[in-house]
Parts: structure tokens; sequence; C-alpha cells
């Protein structure tokens, strides 16, 4: 999978397999939830809906698996990365989906989360890898339950 400059023109990652390869050659890699890069690109930085304040970057999720995840599946990795904010698209309306960017983080949101600038869109997440996120977490022994707990 090669990058390309036009967000339309972004490949797709097709499963969690593929995903998972794509962070093992590559660290530093973000998913973010929005309408693409197209739009986020003009503005170059997320607003916190709470206060209105402009960040110094988009917020992001990182992709990295973290040493403490040991000898797990780094695809089950992925599949929690997804699935914590798989809720997003309902939450923030049409057009919203998941795509893979690289950057230089900033700061962090008010959720703890990496503010990224210096982005470089990479590839769009298919639809049924978030599905193949969901019957993943579903398949564990202990339901690890949404992470907008109390909500939809």
């Amino acid at each position: 999978m090669s990058p390309s400059s036009g967000a339309a023109e972004l490949p797709v990652v097709h499963s969690l397999e593929e995903l998972t390869r794509l962070m093992q050659r590559r660290r530093g890699l973000y998913v973010r939830w929005s309408r693409g890069p197209a739009i986020d690109l003009g503005r170059s930085s997320s607003i916190d809906e709470l206060t209105g304040v402009r960040m110094p970057g988009l917020s992001a999720s990182p992709l990295d698996v973290e040493e403490w995840w040991g000898d797990r599946s780094p695809v089950l990795w992925a599949a929690r990365r997804l699935y914590d904010y798989a809720h997003l698209p309902h939450e923030k309306g049409p057009g919203v989906r998941p795509w893979i960017l690289a950057g230089r983080e900033r700061g962090r949101g008010p959720d703890n989360e990496p503010l990224v600038a210096e982005v470089e869109p990479l590839c769009w997440i298919d639809d049924a890898v978030i599905d193949e996120a969901r019957a993943q977490v579903a398949a564990q022994e202990h339901a690890w339950g949404p992470l907008r707990r109390g909500g939809n």
C-alpha cells in the first residue's frame, strides 16, 4: 500500500490483518475518526467541543502496540483500538469514518488523546474492518464493553 496526496485516492485497508501489517512496518501511526483528510487538513487542528478552544493538532488515537501488551495478538490490539471509538460515526453523523495518518504529536487533548500535526494521510479503513474488530472483541473470554459506558 502506498500513500497518496489526495484523500479520495487514498488506499483502503480491508482487514485487521492488513492493518496490523501496516502497524508493524511503521511506528507512529494514528487512527482518526472524521469526514476525512480533505476536510481536516484544511483546518489542521481539532476544537475542544466543550470549550471551543482550538488545539494544536488533530485529535487521534495511537496505533503503536504498547510494551505492556506483551506477546498478545497485535491483531487484537488493532481491533481494540478501532472498537474503542467505533461509536463515533453514530455520534458525529454521516460521513465520519476512520483513516490512518502519520504525523508529529504536539500535545494532548482534554481526553488525553494525542494531538497530531504535520499530518500525512495514509489510508482509509473499510467498514468491514470495524465489523471484524467488533467480532474480535466479542470473541474474548471476558466482555470488554464499549469505551463510552452508559451511552447509546
